[in-house]
C-alpha cells in the first residue's frame, strides 16, 4: 500500500498556490518559456518538462474560478534542493494579466516560508538579470544579498552554460 503525497496549499482570496506539480498544465508554462516574458529559458519538450517539475519543489499559482471549473494558472515558482541545505529558486513567473496585484509577492513568500523550514540550509540562490526589478524585490521579500566577490576573496560564484541556455554556444 502507498501512500499519497500531501502537497502543502495557501489560499488567499480567489487565488490558490499548491505544491502539487501534476496541477501545473506543461502547455501552458512552455507557451511562458516562449515569451519574451522568461527571457533565461526556452521551452522544453513536454516530458522533459514534467520531468523537470517533478523533480523540484514547485509552487503552482492559481484563480479558482468556480467549484466546478479547473482553476486557471497564473503563475509559477520552482525550487531546486536537496530539502536540507541547499536551495535554488529558479523560474519564478507571473502571467502579466495578473501583475501588480501583489501575487509574486505572495508566491515568493510562500518559497520563503518552505526555506526557512529547512533548519540545515547553508545557502539559498537565485540569478536574476533584471537589476531594476528583481534584484530590490528579492532583497526585500527574501533577504537576498547580491554576491560581489574579488579574485581570491569570499565566496567565488562560477557557471557554465548549458545547451538549454538562451546563450549558449
Amino acid at each position: 500500500m502507498t501512500s499519497a503525497t500531501i502537497y502543502q496549499v495557501w489560499k488567499r482570496d480567489e487565488y490558490i498556490i499548491s505544491m502539487d506539480p501534476s496541477l501545473i498544465p506543461i502547455p501552458k508554462i512552455n507557451d511562458a518559456f516562449s515569451s519574451e516574458h522568461i527571457y533565461w529559458a526556452k521551452p522544453l519538450p513536454e516530458d522533459v518538462m514534467r520531468e523537470t517539475l517533478q523533480n523540484s519543489l514547485c509552487f503552482g499559482l492559481y484563480k479558482v474560478e468556480a467549484d466546478t471549473a479547473p482553476p486557471s494558472f497564473v503563475g509559477i515558482a520552482r525550487l531546486v534542493t536537496d530539502k536540507t541545505t541547499f536551495a535554488y529558486l529558479t523560474d519564478v513567473y507571473i502571467d502579466p494579466k495578473f501583475q501588480g496585484h501583489g501575487l509574486g509577492t505572495w508566491l515568493v513568500s510562500c518559497v520563503q516560508e518552505v526555506i526557512e523550514a529547512m533548519p540545515h540550509l547553508r545557502r539559498s540562490i537565485l540569478f536574476t538579470g533584471d537589476w531594476k526589478r528583481s534584484v530590490p524585490f528579492y532583497e526585500k521579500i527574501m533577504d537576498m544579498e547580491v554576491v560581489e566577490t574579488k579574485v581570491g576573496e569570499g565566496v567565488a560564484f562560477m557557471e557554465r552554460k548549458g545547451p538549454g541556455h538562451p546563450y549558449f554556444r
